[in-house]
């Protein structure tokens, strides 16, 4: 697997708060993996979360520059592995379509497989959490794709 993977496209549902983050942090993890986001349901051209862009902001992480886009197949087509934060996104791509199921898997798949939830609208201290688990699954990925774990 490790030298197999040279891009990931990260997916949640509206591409504004779990998955740009998380591409970011796997991004800074693996700088030479191309590492992009989209979202189920995405607020097309919306930035990142303001929570999320200032607890990003606050460990070193700029999310500028982030415009939130579509997932689609042809897409996630052009990707290595697709990392989805919910156990239920995975089964909606599956659903749409079965020929990349083998490369769908959920972003927390090293720290829990529980999926991460989604912290949109929820307390500034939700958004830290849900942080620092994507922080976590992060760098479980980055070890695994580098093959130091």
């Amino acid at each position: 697997m490790v030298d197999m993977i040279k891009s990931v496209l990260v997916v949640c549902t509206a591409n504004i708060c779990r998955s740009p983050v998380a591409a970011r942090i796997l991004k800074g993890c693996c700088p030479d993996l191309r590492v992009e986001s989209a979202g189920l349901h995405a607020l097309e051209g919306h930035p990142a979360s303001e929570d999320m862009t200032t607890i990003a902001a606050e460990t070193g992480l700029s999310m500028e520059g982030h415009a939130a886009r579509q997932f689609t197949i042809g897409l996630a087509s052009k990707y290595d592995l697709i990392l989805v934060m919910e156990p239920e996104q995975r089964a909606a791509i599956m659903h749409r379509a079965p020929q990349i199921s083998g490369k769908v898997m959920l972003f927390d798949h090293w720290t829990g497989c529980r999926g991460i939830p989604d912290p949109y609208t929820g307390s500034l201290e939700f958004n830290r959490h849900v942080f620092t688990k994507i922080q976590e699954a992060a760098k479980a990925w980055a070890g695994n794709i580098s093959g130091q774990n």
